[in-house]
């Protein structure tokens, strides 16, 4: 029998809907988070859906994302955007939350945190200010 994915641990597409919505609401409603937040357009709708498809398929799910745009292609599609340490720190520390809030095995925290730290700070693309 084989492990279960991050997908099936995380509790399957409905729970990868709440942890990103959560996410989506701190950023939201953060004050310190505002440099992140102006990255975004006014209505989240269209953020929530693609981030939601996106962490499917990178947790092991089905490849929604890829289907609907072809491969990700992270930096590339976040290069326009102005993302240093502070918009990295804002992004991870609302993620943070959203796992606290959602999650409840330790073990998975603590890998999904490793995984998206590093995506998060490879999608940096300006010098540390």
């Amino acid at each position: 029998m084989s492990e279960p994915t991050p997908f099936e641990r995380v509790g399957g597409a409905a729970a990868v809907r709440r942890l990103v919505d959560r996410f989506y609401d701190r950023m939201d409603q953060r004050p310190d988070c505002a440099d992140l937040r102006a990255l975004h357009p006014p209505d989240l709708d269209r953020s929530r859906d693609k981030l939601t498809w996106y962490l499917t398929g990178w947790l092991g799910g089905p490849q929604e994302y890829v289907e609907r745009f072809g491969h990700p292609r992270l930096r590339a599609r976040h290069l326009p955007f102005p993302i240093g340490v502070a918009e990295r720190d804002q992004w991870m520390s609302c993620m943070r939350e959203a796992m606290a809030a959602e999650l409840t095995d330790p073990a998975l925290i603590g890998f999904l945190d490793t995984a998206l730290a590093n995506l998060a700070d490879h999608m940096r693309n300006l010098a540390e200010r």
